[in-house]
């Protein structure tokens, strides 16, 4: 039984947990998307009084909220008790000699070292580049008027042309990233 565990599950069976939870989500008239999370803790922390976007009955969120704590938690078990010390992760040779170009190193977990250690973010070049690409992110969130996860899985499902053009933004943001600033940075 923990053999099945620690292995990587099928693709297909996370999307049958993800169309249950939409078809859950839609059937109750409530709405997916992590970006939420952080207007909710702002109106908790009594930021409605001061500006008007938070100013909203923050209570009705505790389900979005209660599902952020489930995937920080859930996070942190699978890293620290479902996954094997010696477990490679598996990336395409392809994307390892990409990222080696770059100056790289050969991954071993799913996120570089050369972004992602603690000591990465006491360099400014390291601190500069998630800086940057946070207020990036969360002001694109907000001018999009929701984060990938919302409108890609909820707005989607919902059908919302809004959602659509919002995902297809992401990709070509993605793209564009990926290809042409990514190697200038590195």
């Amino acid at each position: 039984m923990l053999d099945f565990i620690l292995q990587p599950w099928p693709w297909w069976f996370s999307g049958l947990i993800l169309a249950g939870i939409m078809f859950s989500l839609l059937f109750f008239g409530n709405s997916f998307g992590f970006s939420a999370n952080l207007r909710t803790i702002c109106s908790i922390g009594g930021a409605g009084k001061k500006v008007k976007f938070f100013d909203f009955d923050w209570k009705k969120q505790t389900w979005n909220l209660v599902f952020l704590l489930g995937a920080i938690l859930g996070g942190f078990i699978t890293n620290q008790y479902l996954t094997l010390p010696d477990q490679v992760v598996d990336i395409s040779e392809n994307t390892i000699q990409d990222l080696q170009a770059l100056g790289f190193a050969a991954p071993t977990s799913i996120q570089p070292s050369e972004l992602f250690d603690i000591e990465a973010l006491f360099t400014l070049k390291g601190f500069l580049i998630l800086a940057i690409g946070g207020l990036m992110v969360g002001f694109g969130a907000r001018y999009a008027g929701g984060c990938t996860s919302g409108h890609a899985i909820s707005g989607l499902a919902d059908l919302q042309l809004p959602s659509l053009i919002a995902v297809i933004g992401f990709f070509i943001g993605g793209l564009i990233m990926t290809f042409g600033i990514f190697p200038l940075i590195f």
